[in-house]
């Protein structure tokens, strides 16, 4: 994959994101901004732990999604994408055409 298409990849995968933290009721940093409703009856008080449990986990991995694909954006702006963050060495087009958010090569990886 060329590094247009990658970046173009990135920019849509980053939109997307963003898109979804605003429908779970989140800005660009995880934080809730106060639009969803958790109901606070007390029969279900259980119940909207558990939604507001499982949303929050929600919302963390796609911020953490999210600061994945800024990170690999500000590389290419470095002239760093593609590049193993704990050898140096290039990583797999293959391992960047399947996961443009890599920051080792398969051999690195595998050793964390």
């Amino acid at each position: 994959m060329d590094i247009e298409t990658a970046v173009e990849e990135l920019r849509d995968e980053r939109v997307r994101l963003v898109r979804q933290l605003a429908e779970l009721g989140a800005n660009e940093r995880g934080e809730l901004n106060g639009t969803m409703d958790f109901s606070d009856g007390f029969a279900d008080a259980a119940a909207a732990t558990a939604e507001r449990t499982e949303i929050l986990g929600i919302i963390d991995n796609t911020r953490a999604m999210l600061e994945d694909v800024d990170a690999a954006l500000a590389k290419v702006r470095k002239g760093t994408y593609g590049k193993c963050e704990s050898c140096g060495g290039d990583i797999s087009a293959a391992r960047m055409e399947f996961r443009p958010t890599s920051r080792y090569c398969v051999d690195c990886k595998n050793k964390r």
